[in-house]
């Protein structure tokens, strides 16, 4: 599978398994999961055939590690990590999170970051990286990189709740702007 159509595969079922699976005729159970074979039959009548080889490899090296396949005994169910704008409950543990975490975005968003903090918008949660790293490659995405510290730490004593997804994001309701770190 070239790089050209992992990158297609990949944003496709971003979109179907985080934002809009009616569009393609999926539903997915209240956590989020699908099953592998109504996923590809949906894709399949929807102009973009994936083998399950192609979908496990999409699923193997996504840098961001998007994707969880499920093997479980009452079969192979796949979902998003985190990111959805659609109803579903990840049921993911609440854990104890590192003493600062990063937030990448681009200058045009810092005035109404330093006005109400950091929301979810459209997404269930406020995303957060680990590591500055990560930050600055999500926060290019849109334009010129700004990455913000979270004194996480604060948060947590504070009573704020952190969810780790399975790829390593760490998800919060909200981010109230005393919380944050302005660089430069």
């Amino acid at each position: 599978m070239n790089e050209q159509r992992t990158v297609k595969v990949s944003k496709y079922l971003s979109r179907h398994l985080r934002h809009q699976p009616e569009r393609i005729g999926l539903t997915l159970d209240p956590n989020g999961w699908v099953t592998v074979d109504a996923l590809l039959t949906a894709l399949a009548e929807h102009g973009l055939p994936v083998t399950r080889a192609e979908l496990d490899h999409v699923v193997a090296v996504n840098d961001k590690r998007r994707f969880t396949i499920d093997t479980a005994p009452d079969g192979d169910r796949i979902r998003a990590n985190q990111g959805h704008t659609v109803a579903v409950d990840l049921d993911l543990p609440r854990a104890e999170p590192p003493a600062y975490l990063y937030h990448g975005t681009v200058a045009r968003s810092l005035d109404a970051i330093r006005a109400e903090g950091l929301r979810p918008m459209d997404r269930h949660h406020v995303h957060l990286s680990p590591d500055r790293e990560t930050a600055t490659r999500v926060g290019a995405r849109r334009g010129r990189p700004v990455v913000l510290a979270v004194d996480a730490g604060a948060m947590h004593r504070a009573g704020h709740v952190f969810l780790l997804s399975a790829n390593g994001v760490w998800l919060t309701d909200a981010v109230p702007p005393r919380y944050l770190r302005f660089q430069g």
